[in-house]
């Protein structure tokens, strides 16, 4: 199945496309093929179709160009394949806000758009979404423990959020390729140190683990190998404080280095630092960076949810 086949497919299952609507596609220049494919698709199903191509943005969570936004907010839907994540941003919320349904696809490639998370079973995957959002609505409390390391997280007052690939109601937005339940922690409320083994937004898939450590719901260290990439977080508080706390929940996903499909992957956890309002928190900082821990212990109030990546819950 060629590209512009395969964005159809995306276009009429998780979207639901249809004559006579307008369809914004987003890109940057590292991701024309896609944005353009996406396009051609959503003209071949009668949409009004419209594509707007920017400069890739510097980090994730970067606001687009003012443009960029004013079309988002008056689109039906809106897909984003960009090198970076406009998941976390204003435009977004906005755009959600006025109706839009919207896909974001931060870091696809042409290879994850055949393969991979995009090719589940997504009724089966929303299940287990809305089962594990369920869970995180009632909790007060998580606790992340791997290697020694513990990491609790104070989840009172916030709720879950789902993200189960499948966008067709009005105000609904999410990821593509998805399946991931998560929360934003209470901001001064995550203490304690944890391994971060899969991979991480900005150095990638990992070959030696990244300890960090953690106090009042702010990162105060990194100790691993990062070359600096990870620096940004330790440059004011707000880009270092814990944004997110992520479950995944799709079988198909593929630990790849790319975060838009990592933080999917089955039996993981994954925490982000950085910018959480567009999801029930009160940060807003200059980047939103997830990194992905392989085969947790994961416990919701003092239940195990997860035991070494497999759910028990």
């Amino acid at each position: 199945m060629n590209l512009i086949e395969n964005a159809k497919s995306v276009l009429r299952s998780s979207l639901d496309v249809k004559p006579g609507e307008t369809v914004l596609v987003v890109t940057d220049d590292t991701r024309e093929s896609i944005g353009r494919a996406l396009y051609l698709a959503a003209k071949e199903l009668g949409a009004e179709a419209m594509f707007m191509q920017m400069l890739e943005r510097s980090v994730s969570g970067e606001e687009p160009p003012e443009p960029v936004a004013a079309a988002m907010a008056a689109a039906d839907v809106i897909l984003c394949p960009t090198a970076k994540s406009l998941t976390h941003t204003n435009a977004r919320i906005q755009a959600v806000k006025n109706g839009a349904r919207m896909a974001t696809m931060p870091g696809i490639t042409e290879g994850m758009f055949q393969q991979g998370a995009i090719t589940a079973d997504y009724d089966q995957v929303g299940r287990l979404v809305a089962r594990l959002t369920q869970r995180l609505d009632q909790a007060s409390q998580a606790r992340i423990c791997k290697d020694g390391h513990e990491l609790t997280l104070d989840l009172r007052g916030r709720k879950g959020v789902p993200s189960p690939g499948v966008y067709r109601q009005p105000g609904s937005s999410g990821n593509l390729p998805s399946g991931e339940a998560y929360i934003a922690p209470v901001e001064n409320g995550t203490q304690g140190t944890m391994v971060i083994d899969g991979s991480m937004v900005g150095v990638g898939k990992l070959d030696s683990p990244l300890v960090v450590t953690i106090e009042n719901g702010v990162l105060t260290r990194i100790d691993g190998e990062h070359d600096g990439k990870l620096d940004i977080l330790l440059q004011k508080p707000e880009n270092g404080t814990v944004g997110e706390l992520g479950i995944g929940a799709n079988d198909k996903a593929i630990l790849c280095g790319i975060i838009l499909e990592d933080e999917k992957v089955y039996g993981t956890v994954h925490i982000a630092f950085g910018t959480n309002t567009s999801f029930g928190g009160q940060n807003k900082a200059d980047c939103h960076m997830d990194g992905i821990i392989l085969k947790p212990d994961l416990y919701l109030d003092d239940q195990l949810i997860l035991k070494q990546g497999e759910f028990v819950g």
